[in-house]
C-alpha cells in the first residue's frame, strides 16, 4: 500500500498537516515533530511527513499510481514516539530553495518544463501541497528555510513556523532549537581538551560553527569555558588576541589558555574565510579555516609575550560534534512547546505565524519578521572589544541565553 492510497481513505475530520526540516540537523527536531503530531492527531488532523525539506516536495510527481514513498509519509504516534527523544531529523533534511533551483538540481519529470540557469519551481510546489491536500504546513527551519516559507505564505499557503538553528541567528525569537545542545557540548568539549592543553602548556584554539552570529562562541566563553572569544561581529587584532592569550596562560598554574574562534570570525583588515568559492542555493559559501588561521598566526607571534619562547597549538574544530546526538534538557522541552503551540494557532484558524520564545514567555510573531532584518551579537551591549570576551554586566531583566533577543 503505497503512500496515495493511503491519503486517499484517509478520514479527515479537520483537515491535514504537513510538516517538514531543512538545513542543517540539530538535536531538538524529532521531538518538536513528535510534538505536532502528536497533538494533531488527538484533535483529529492527519498528519504528513515531508521527507528532505523542501526538496521533497519539488520531487514529488502528482500522480496516484506514482511512487512517493521517498518524499513523504504518514505520521501516526508509533512512528514519532520511536524517535521523539533522539537527535537529527527522521524526515531528513536539505538546503533546497525552490525558488532558486539551478539547472542541474531540476526534477526529472520536470526539466522540460524548467531549464533556466535558475528556476522558480513554487507553482510545483503549490501543486504538490494541492496534491497532498494539505491545509496547514510546518516548516522547522533556520532563516534560510524559513524565508522560503514567508515566500509560500505570500502565495497563500497556511504557514507556521517553528524556528530551528543551533546558530541561534533567527530574527524575532530569544531561542532556536538545537541551541542549548550546542552551547552544552561546545562547554563540555571544550573541557575536556583543556586536560591535553594543561599537559603540554598550549594554547588551545577551537573553532565553532555560528556562520555570521557569535553566540556559539560567546555564551560558552560567557560559562568560562574559554579565556577569550572571536566573533564575526568585530574584526579582531591578532597581535593583541596572542598578548592577551599569553596573559591568560602565565596566570594559570597549568599553563595554558584557550580562545574559542567563531567560522565567520575575521581578522583585523580582513574577510571571512571560506572552504569554497561555490555558494548553496540561499547564495551562502561554506565558512570554515579561521581556525586554522588563527593558530598559524599565534603560532608565529607567541614568542614575542612569553620570553621569547616559542608556544606551541592544539587546533581543533567541534564542527558537527556539537550538533549531533541526543538534545539536551532545553531542546527536549522547547520544541515540545512549540509543536503545541503551532497547533493552538492552527487551532484557531490563525496562519502566517512564527512560534517564538520572547522575554522569557511562548509567543508568536507574524511570519515576515524571519527576513525583516538579521539576527547578531550587539557588540556595543555585550563584547568587550579590547579584551576579547564577553561583557559581564547588565544582567537584570535579560531573557534565559542574556545576549539573544
Amino acid at each position: 500500500m503505497n503512500g496515495d492510497y493511503k491519503m486517499a481513505n484517509i478520514n479527515r475530520k479537520k483537515g491535514v498537516i504537513a510538516i517538514l526540516t531543512g538545513g542543517g540537523d540539530v538535536p531538538g527536531l524529532n521531538p518538536a515533530i513528535r510534538a505536532v503530531t502528536i497533538r494533531a492527531i488527538r484533535e483529529g488532523y492527519q498528519v504528513i511527513g515531508i521527507r528532505h525539506g523542501w526538496e521533497g516536495i519539488i520531487e514529488m510527481i502528482p500522480d496516484k499510481a506514482a511512487d512517493n514513498t521517498e518524499h513523504y509519509q504518514v505520521l501516526t504516534e508509533e512512528i514519532v514516539n520511536k524517535v521523539g527523544r533522539t537527535g537529527g531529523t527522521f524526515l531528513h533534511t536539505s538546503r533546497t530553495r525552490p525558488s532558486h533551483i539551478p539547472r542541474d538540481n531540476v526534477p526529472g519529470h520536470l526539466q522540460n518544463r524548467y531549464n533556466n540557469e535558475i528556476n522558480d519551481l513554487t507553482p510545483e510546489v503549490l501543486k504538490n501541497l494541492d496534491f497532498l491536500g494539505v491545509d496547514y504546513l510546518i516548516p522547522i527551519g533556520g532563516d534560510d528555510t524559513l524565508s522560503y516559507g514567508v515566500r509560500l505564505h505570500q502565495e497563500g499557503v497556511r504557514i507556521v513556523a517553528i524556528p530551528k538553528t543551533m546558530d541561534n541567528d533567527v530574527p524575532g525569537t530569544d531561542y532556536c532549537i538545537g541551541f542549548s545542545t550546542c552551547v552544552t557540548r561546545t562547554i563540555s568539549m571544550t573541557n575536556s581538551l583543556r586536560t591535553s592543553a594543561g599537559s603540554h602548556e598550549r594554547f588551545l584554539v577551537l573553532e565553532v560553527f555560528g556562520r555570521y552570529a557569535g553566540f556559539t562562541a560567546m555564551l560558552p566563553a560567557m560559562a568560562g569555558a574559554s579565556n577569550r572569544c572571536v566573533i564575526p561581529e568585530y574584526k579582531f587584532n591578532v597581535e593583541l588576541l596572542t598578548e592577551l592569550l599569553a596573559q591568560d596562560r602565565f596566570k594559570n598554574p597549568s599553563r595554558y589558555s584557550v580562545v574559542l574562534v567563531s567560522e565567520g570570525a575575521m581578522f583585523e583588515g580582513g574577510e571571512m574565510i571560506f572552504k569554497e568559492a561555490r555558494t548553496d542555493m540561499y547564495g551562502h559559501k561554506k565558512l570554515g579555516g579561521i581556525g586554522d588561521l588563527v593558530s598559524s598566526e599565534l603560532r608565529e607571534r607567541a614568542a614575542k609575550h612569553n620570553k621569547g619562547k616559542p608556544i606551541d597549538i592544539i587546533n581543533q574544530k567541534l564542527g558537527y560534534l556539537v550538533r549531533c546526538g541526543d538534545p539536551d534538557a532545553i531542546d527536549s522541552i522547547v520544541p515540545m512547546a512549540y509543536g503545541n503551540l503551532a497547533l493552538d494557532l492552527i487551532l484557531g484558524k490563525i496562519h502566517g505565524r512564527l512560534v517564538v520564545l520572547k522575554n522569557g514567555r511562548y509567543d508568536n510573531m507574524p511570519i515576515e519578521v524571519v527576513v525583516s532584518s538579521k539576527k547578531i551579537v550587539n557588540v556595543q551591549e555585550h563584547y568587550d572589544v579590547e579584551r576579547l570576551r564577553p561583557q559581564y554586566k547588565s544582567f537584570e531583566m535579560k531573557p534565559l541565553f542574556i545576549m539573544t533577543s
